[in-house]
């Protein structure tokens, strides 16, 4: 995983809940993971990852996550194996 990813997988997983990480850093994290994304409707994308789909918004106008997507994000991830402290692949 890239040093940059390993470091919003951190933000994510951070407590309390971090209301600064970019949505385009956790679209970088997903797709090192293997994540598809397919636009959608208005600000909607369709992320495809671990045989799921999942359709988030993107923010805006402020290109911060709120604190309920990153809630959101972080349990997907952690429901499927990936946490700052699991091996993930090294780029």
């Amino acid at each position: 995983m890239k040093t940059k990813n390993k470091k919003t997988l951190d933000l994510l997983f951070s407590k309390p809940v971090s209301g600064n990480i970019k949505w385009i850093d956790i679209e970088r994290l997903l797709i090192d993971l293997g994540a598809k994304i397919e636009e959608r409707a208005g600000s909607r994308i369709a992320v495809i990852l671990f045989q799921q789909v999942k359709v988030f918004h993107r923010p805006h106008p402020s290109p911060n996550t709120d604190k309920g997507a990153v809630v959101s994000v972080r349990k997907w991830l952690e429901e499927n194996g990936v946490n700052p402290n699991a091996k993930h692949n090294e780029n």
